[in-house]
């Protein structure tokens, strides 16, 4: 291992990629990063769990969007050094096993912390022994797939658009919350891939208004728009127009904006969706909701409807329809069998 002193470890300074002052250190993960990660939603994932790791074994606060990309450009090595060992590690993953993550969701952050150990061993601050143990380290046993998760009634979802609208305090936010929450409960998109979403995606083919979705792994598809989802882009257009002009075609379809009702620059935050579903989930009391349920009670309430596995699986834009079939199976079921039960018994109600 080399010593970070040396000049090959020098050069790495000099690109930027660690800050060798041993008094205080950091580690730019978001630039090393680059050659590991398959998409921008490997490395949000990454970046939520090393954040985790690091509060949880610090005592740091957690940080989220800006925040967290600013972590993550300057972890602190006097902190993430001395916790990045596999007893750690394997003790971190028990305590949120018991929070009742999903099997994904282990195999994600124990995959986010030593993906970190391989690319501090590389940069000579991590000794490739430790580096090596860690990647020894299992998940806890766990259950496959996502978590349970909520599943919204068409009904619950139409109280919940309307939420949306009714929390906003401007006319601004009022059009921004419905395109957010008309792509997520219509479109079953993903909130990562609302917060990649640029004015230059959406075209006509055909006749056809149609969407360019920046998807996992680096796939991307165009979709049919519905019309419910173009009118409220409509409406929020020319709130991002200037100067009379349609929006940039590089601007982000989504974005904050100044209290003068000004756009920000740059977009919005796959933690600022989370904020705007679980406040209009709060308001039209749904309780917790989570922008992933959206997705899910779109499959769901389409397969309840009858509409055909095939179409439900282009929809949610799964590679095949195993895994479709796998995500439809985590979905509550009606209990025919004690219902059918109940009957022969011919119980009377209370």
């Amino acid at each position: 291992m080399e010593n970070p002193q040396s000049p090959q470890a020098s050069q790495s300074v000099n690109n930027g990629l660690v800050l060798a002052n041993p008094a205080d250190a950091t580690f730019n993960f978001v630039a090393v990063l680059q050659g590991r990660a398959s998409s921008t939603h490997t490395y949000r994932a990454y970046a939520r769990w090393i954040d985790r790791y690091l509060a949880d074994m610090t005592g740091v606060s957690i940080t989220r969007g800006r925040a967290r990309r600013a972590r993550m450009e300057a972890l602190p090595l006097n902190r993430i050094v001395p916790i990045m060992n596999s007893t750690l590690l394997r003790t971190w993953l028990g305590q949120i096993s018991v929070e009742q993550q999903g099997k994904q969701a282990l195999n994600q952050a124990r995959s986010a912390i030593i993906t970190l150990s391989s690319l501090l061993s590389e940069a000579g601050w991590l000794d490739d022994y430790t580096a090596a143990a860690m990647t020894n380290v299992r998940i806890p046993r766990a259950e496959t797939g996502q978590r349970q998760g909520r599943w919204l009634s068409v009904e619950q979802v139409k109280l919940l658009m309307q939420g949306a609208e009714d929390i906003a305090t401007t006319n601004i936010q009022r059009a921004r919350n419905a395109v957010i929450i008309r792509l997520l409960c219509v479109m079953a998109l993903r909130r990562e891939e609302l917060t990649e979403i640029r004015w230059k995606d959406l075209h006509t083919q055909a006749g056809r208004p149609v969407l360019l979705i920046h998807g996992k792994g680096s796939k991307s598809a165009l979709v049919d728009i519905p019309n419910v989802v173009l009118k409220s882009v409509q409406r929020w257009a020319p709130y991002m127009s200037e100067d009379g002009e349609l929006p940039s075609p590089e601007r982000y379809l989504l974005c904050g904006f100044y209290k003068s009702g000004r756009p920000r620059p740059g977009g919005l935050t796959a933690d600022a969706i989370w904020r705007v579903v679980k406040d209009s989930a709060r308001h039209a009391g749904l309780g917790n909701v989570a922008p992933h349920d959206l997705r899910r009670s779109v499959a769901g309430n389409l397969e309840q409807s009858g509409v055909p596995i095939e179409t439900i699986s282009r929809l949610l834009r799964h590679s095949n329809i195993a895994i479709t079939q796998q995500y439809l199976s985590k979905l509550p079921r009606e209990n025919e069998g004690a219902l059918l039960m109940a009957d022969l018994l011919d119980f009377d109600p209370d």
